[in-house]
């Protein structure tokens, strides 16, 4: 597992924007966090670095968000979402495409989340101040974590 502190919206972007520089297709992210905690601020910073060139919001009520860059970008708040609807949506279907996911609230839709996948997790110590951690899941988030070791305020 990876620890990274970031102490400005940012700063939680420059992180994502170095995730986001090493994605390949496929990947899979999941964020877990408060409400506030920062997982958009870090979906923007990993928008940034694959290229998207529009305005990033939360999906929180439409549910999937879609972008272009280098990679197809799907954003994704599953929150309201039981596992049945998320299989009436086509939530597998972006799961296993050629973009890049990221999914807020993965909790809810767990039994369908492939098994290689990076997990982040962002906690919220104060106004600005986050604790990001990095779990990878699998080979391929493995070798990542490791190339994101080289890069400075990241530890183990």
């Amino acid at each position: 597992m990876l620890h990274y502190k970031s102490t400005s919206p940012e700063d939680t972007a420059k992180i994502a924007g170095i995730i986001g520089r090493h994605l390949e297709s496929g990947d899979i992210l999941t964020l877990t966090g408060d409400l506030g905690a920062g997982k958009t601020h870090f979906t923007k910073g990993l928008a940034a670095a694959l290229g998207v060139e529009r305005i990033v919001n939360s999906p929180t009520f439409t549910i999937i968000k879609e972008y272009n860059g280098r990679l197809p970008l799907y954003h994704m708040d599953v929150y309201r979402l039981d596992e049945e609807e998320a299989d009436e949506l086509g939530i597998e279907e972006y799961l296993e495409s050629e973009g890049i996911c990221v999914i807020e609230w993965p909790e809810k839709i767990k039994d369908i989340l492939p098994e290689d996948r990076l997990e982040i997790t962002i906690t919220r110590e104060n106004e600005t101040n986050r604790d990001l951690h990095l779990k990878s899941i699998g080979d391929r988030f493995h070798a990542l974590c490791k190339e994101l070791q080289r890069h400075e305020n990241i530890s183990d």
